[in-house]
């Protein structure tokens, strides 16, 4: 039987490649540091026949715990076929209301987290001649957004990590696919800077989330995907073996754009920026004079 471990399985993205994982036939063991979710996962899974699924809480930030579960799974089973470096969190804010957490957080979880997985799975792949190793980054990694440096970042580091690595892999027999979602159904909105300090900013796309998160349902699955369906097209392009994984369809036209003109994104960023600073502070600029409203300040220049 095929083995697979996927970290940050407990819900969204995660949850999505084991519910396909098991469809497949695989043995799953489900991960997450939210242990609850995880085997409710693993639970639902099971029930449904076919495959076996386990849970154990993981937090990816423990390069330790990452190479036992890593190693657990070769011991026992004989065989890593695949491991999904899934587990993220969403990060961001006006960077300079930001503070060295929300940095330290995104680089522990989402370039470490990463780099440990790879580090433990990787070994055990190039000794057995196989294996496939499949790491999670975004868009966001890809092309440069506003209000989003932290998760930008460690999202750049994936991609780049997970090419570099593709070439040096196949010498060894082993696949590396890094994927890069624009938009799926998860709860990673809801779910930003959790346990770090809030920002205006973040506290609004949380509402603006709650509001239209129940539409969602209506939305086509080639515009917002569901974590399965998602994941079923993931697992498609690793069956083909590809470098990249860009879903939904027009991620890759986002991909494109920024190839052919690398700096207009950063030109659009700009305006959204400076957009986002008007209605947050709107002001009246006459000449010289200035009138700033939210503060009841009127500085006047002549």
């Amino acid at each position: 039987m095929k083995t697979a471990i996927v970290t940050g399985a407990a819900s969204g993205i995660g949850m999505g490649y084991a519910t396909v994982l098991a469809e497949r036939g695989f043995y799953v063991l489900v991960t997450d540091i939210d242990q609850i979710g995880a085997e409710r996962v693993a639970a639902e899974l099971n029930g449904r026949g076919g495959s076996l699924v386990e849970a154990r809480k993981l937090d990816v930030t423990d390069a330790a715990a990452v190479a036992k579960v890593v190693n657990d799974v070769k011991r026992e089973h004989g065989r890593l076929d695949m491991i999904f470096n899934n587990a993220g969190i969403g990060i961001g804010g006006p960077t300079e209301e930001l503070e060295v957490a929300h940095w330290q957080k995104a680089g522990d979880v989402m370039i470490m987290g990463v780099a440990y997985g790879v580090d433990a799975a990787y070994r055990i792949m190039v000794e057995q001649g196989f294996g496939h190793i499949v790491n999670t980054a975004s868009m966001a990694g890809m092309v440069p957004l506003a209000f989003m440096a932290p998760y930008n970042m460690a999202k750049h580091a994936v991609v780049g990590m997970s090419l570099s690595l593709r070439g040096e892999a196949a010498a060894h027999g082993v696949k590396v696919t890094c994927v890069c979602p624009i938009a799926v159904n998860t709860n990673i909105v809801r779910n930003l800077n959790s346990g770090l300090g809030e920002t205006d900013e973040i506290n609004i796309a949380r509402k603006g989330y709650d509001l239209v998160e129940p539409l969602s349902k209506f939305v086509p699955e080639f515009i917002i995907a569901s974590p399965v369906g998602h994941a079923r097209a993931v697992l498609k392009g690793c069956d083909r073996n590809r470098a990249l994984v860009i879903k939904p369809w027009f991620g890759r036209q986002a991909w494109w754009m920024q190839r052919a003109f690398p700096l207009l994104t950063v030109r659009v960023s700009s305006i959204y920026t400076r957009l986002a600073i008007l209605l947050r502070k709107p002001a009246v600029n006459l000449g010289k004079a200035v009138l700033r409203v939210p503060d009841q300040e009127k500085e006047i220049a002549q």
